[in-house]
């Protein structure tokens, strides 16, 4: 009997070995699954990077729900000289310039595919406090101006040349402060340390919902001529399909309930379809500014 029970256990044993292991975690398939291919897509300081990824997330989340197995990241910028940096040694994907950038970034490989709609709001705005009893250009001569930064098109060269053009010599009758980003050109003059400050309507009109108790104390002292407003580009690299169904997207966002919304928290009507030749306009306004004002680069 002992004899019978060692046989029947060497028996089971033998089985045990025999059986496969259980396996313990994962299981995968033959082949790997590909990784989404992210593309970098950075819009220039329009806000401060906080302000900023809370008006555009909305846009980027239904960007990414509506174009299948890419992803698309947004990437903000502390200020004009790091997104220029960034954008000029190719670090974007896509990119949303200011029309200078963009001029500038067309010789470093970047191709227009679309533009903010609204050109007529894209012109320079100057404001003042409204106690500061400043009424005239001539009455900023010997005082601070502030602007975003040097390159800001409608925040710094057009409200520049409109001073020129209306008597101020803007390398020798004011002190030009480059402060960073729109949200502190108009805080500058709001604090009192600076007599006035450049920025554009699309900063201006959120700064007024935002901070409708700050805004009060500024007034809207000078305006410039409108010019084309901001280009949407591609990398030269990014392929042709995903440039085309993002200037696609951007250019039919209006047409849906949620899209209006998206645009409406920038705020924008629209995006619209656009190429490299549309921005001719802006290389005419810069040849003629560096002959009359300053030089640029």
């Amino acid at each position: 009997m002992k004899r019978l029970l060692l046989m029947v256990m060497v028996v089971g044993l033998l089985a045990c070995e025999q059986e496969e292991p259980e396996k313990v975690g994962p299981t995968f398939g033959s082949q790997a699954p590909e990784s989404t291919k992210e593309y970098v897509f950075a819009i220039h300081p329009l806000h401060n990077p906080v302000r900023l990824f809370e008006i555009y997330e909305p846009l980027f989340d239904l960007l990414n729900r509506s174009i299948p197995n890419v992803k698309f990241r947004l990437e903000a910028s502390r200020n004009y000289d790091e997104f220029d940096k960034k954008l000029y040694s190719r670090q974007f994907d896509f990119a949303l310039p200011n029309p200078y950038q963009t001029i500038k970034a067309i010789s470093h490989g970047y191709h227009v595919i679309a533009k903010m709609g609204d050109d007529q709001k894209f012109t320079g705005i100057i404001l003042v406090r409204r106690d500061s009893g400043i009424r005239q250009v001539s009455e900023l001569k010997g005082k601070k101006v502030a602007y975003p930064a040097r390159t800001a098109l409608a925040a710094a060269l057009m409200p520049q040349y409109y001073l020129h053009t209306h008597g101020l010599n803007v390398n020798q009758d004011i002190e030009n402060k480059f402060v960073g980003s729109q949200e502190s050109s108009i805080m500058n003059v709001y604090l009192g340390d600076v007599a006035a400050a450049a920025t554009w309507l699309l900063p201006w009109e959120s700064f007024q919902q935002e901070h409708p108790e700050l805004a009060r104390e500024l007034t809207v002292q000078w305006q410039t001529d409108a010019l084309i407003n901001n280009s949407v580009m591609a990398r030269d690299d990014v392929p042709t399909s995903i440039a085309t169904e993002v200037a696609q997207f951007l250019a039919t966002l209006h047409t849906t309930e949620e899209g209006r919304a998206i645009l409406a928290r920038m705020p924008l009507s629209r995006f619209e379809l656009a190429d490299d030749l549309r921005y001719r306009v802006v290389e005419k306004f810069l040849t003629k500014f560096r002959k009359q004002v300053r030089q640029l680069d």
